[in-house]
């Protein structure tokens, strides 16, 4: 079992920046592949960026690799998104999802564990 519990949303002006958390506990990190993902009101979750839990491959997603970083803290269990030149299409509810298994996934469906997301709002 996995517990995620995200961080870090808000309201912000475009252009601006956020950072968001992820506290995850239960397990270790090497265990599962850790993920980001968001979704649009009326939409699908989307992936954002992922990594790999062995040998900390990274994913993102087309256009927003140089605007997101994700990485992570394996002594505190916390993976981050920095977000930065947030536009108004980024407005979403961001989530935190876990898999277990070594290698990430961007189906969100291969996703057994999900945080209860954060509000992100960016203002035009």
């Amino acid at each position: 079992q996995v517990q995620l519990v995200e961080s870090g949303g808000g309201l912000v002006q475009a252009g601006g920046s956020l950072r968001l958390s992820c506290a995850a506990s239960g397990r270790t990190f090497s265990s599962y592949a850790m993920g980001w993902f968001r979704q649009a009101p009326g939409k699908e979750r989307k992936e954002i960026s992922c990594f790999s839990g062995s040998d900390l491959s990274i994913y993102y997603a087309d256009g927003l690799k140089g605007r997101f970083t994700i990485s992570r803290d394996s002594a505190k269990n916390m993976v981050t998104l920095e977000m930065n030149s947030l536009k108004a299409e980024d407005t979403a509810v961001y989530y935190c999802g876990a898999k277990y298994g070594s290698y990430y996934a961007t189906d969100p469906g291969l996703y057994a564990y999900w945080g209860q997301g954060t509000q992100v709002t960016v203002s035009s």
